[in-house]
């Protein structure tokens, strides 16, 4: 019997890249967005091409417990990727309220809402498997992103602790934190070159090679792993 996967923020990047990995690996998959609704439409056909099982979309503001409540109402999910992320960089001491507030509550607290509204139905199967898409800047800390640094630095707390008191429940929850990815993303960095210089392998990595971290880590040959942060940097920060 297929299992259903809940990826959020699959609009693009990484959660696209998942979404596909997952369907490949034959689970049902639930394409989640917020506003990119033409992103996450090229993601379910993507999904639909693989396989045929009935994908579809989800539309919610992570941040928004009431929305997610509401759009997780009839859902069940056996492996949920917290991938929903946002950033609003600044100096620290620039960085207006709003802006830090913004991304604590849609990388962290949309995180902990997914967790919590999903987890409690996984307990009563007793099974499932949670993974958190966190960030090298969230074990590095990164100039210019204290909001962004501490919501991953958060969630890699977060994952920890929930790892610890569901784990007697058959529930494992693990988080990847990626370094320098070819998406989007990436091309709003200033000093990319220099930075790839600095990179042991000398490349950045793909949207696919975590992909592939996130499929192993929701396996059953990862099924004794729990409350791990993989780190998928190139080694540009051992762990």
């Amino acid at each position: 019997m297929s299992k259903t996967a809940l990826v959020t923020g699959a609009s693009s990047g990484i959660g696209r890249a998942i979404a596909i990995r997952l369907a490949r690996e034959d689970y049902k998959i639930i394409v989640h967005y917020n506003s990119n609704l033409k992103g996450a439409e090229k993601t379910l056909s993507e999904v639909s091409k693989i396989s045929k099982h009935a994908h579809h979309l989800l539309q919610f503001d992570s941040s928004n417990y009431e929305q997610v409540e509401t759009a997780l109402k009839d859902i069940e999910v056996d492996v949920l990727i917290n991938n929903a992320g946002f950033h609003k960089d600044a100096p620290a001491l620039l960085m207006d309220n709003a802006s830090f507030q913004k991304v604590i509550e849609t990388n962290l607290y949309g995180a902990f809402y997914l967790s919590k509204l999903c987890g409690k139905k996984m307990l009563l199967k007793r099974a499932g498997s949670i993974v958190n898409i966190a960030s090298l800047a969230g074990q590095t800390g990164n100039p210019g992103q204290a909001n962004y640094a501490a919501s991953k630095a958060g969630l890699i707390a977060l994952t920890k602790t929930m790892a610890m008191e569901l784990g007697s429940r058959g529930i494992r929850v693990n988080a990847v934190a990626p370094g320098f990815i070819e998406t989007e993303m990436i091309t709003e960095v200033p000093g990319l070159e220099a930075m790839k210089k600095r990179i042991p392998l000398g490349r950045f990595g793909t949207a696919n090679e975590v992909a592939g971290t996130v499929a192993f880590l929701v396996s059953e040959d990862a099924g004794y792993i729990t409350g791990h942060t993989v780190s998928v940097n190139g080694g540009l920060f051992p762990t």
